[in-house]
């Protein structure tokens, strides 16, 4: 199974290019692409709201992580599977959103045409936008 560390989300140390950049190029060894499209301070908190869309080739597991705050997101094209600790498997298609709590582990696998999703997270400043779970 091919895994991406940093779903990028859908991600250690998630490389997203600089806001305002072209596409990012595909991850080496995946094919996941990140691209940044803003990131901004959540006034009087010690917290940041980072937007993107992430691209992921078909039947991508991206592996088990979790994000130093709240993710949300709205799927644009194709579908992919949500595993989400302690709840059934939900299989997302375009056109439906999702959200994960603060630190809750989860894995998204890519349908068999890949995915994309434009991804919120609203992450404590300065920590890794996402983890691998252990």
């Amino acid at each position: 199974m091919r895994r991406w560390a940093l779903a990028g989300a859908v991600l250690i140390g998630l490389g997203w290019p600089a806001a305002g950049s072209a596409q990012a190029p595909a991850d080496a060894g995946t094919g996941v692409r990140r691209t940044e499209l803003q990131r901004f301070d959540v006034p009087g908190s010690s917290y940041e709201t980072v937007i993107g869309l992430v691209d992921v080739p078909p039947g991508l597991a991206i592996g088990r992580h979790a994000h130093p705050g709240l993710e949300s997101g709205y799927m644009l094209e194709g579908e992919a599977t949500l595993s989400l600790e302690g709840q059934p498997d939900r299989v997302l298609t375009a056109g439906e959103s999702y959200r994960i709590p603060s630190g809750a582990v989860h894995d998204v696998r890519s349908g068999p045409r890949g995915a994309r999703a434009l991804a919120v997270f609203v992450v404590e400043k300065g920590k890794p936008l996402a983890s691998p779970a252990r």
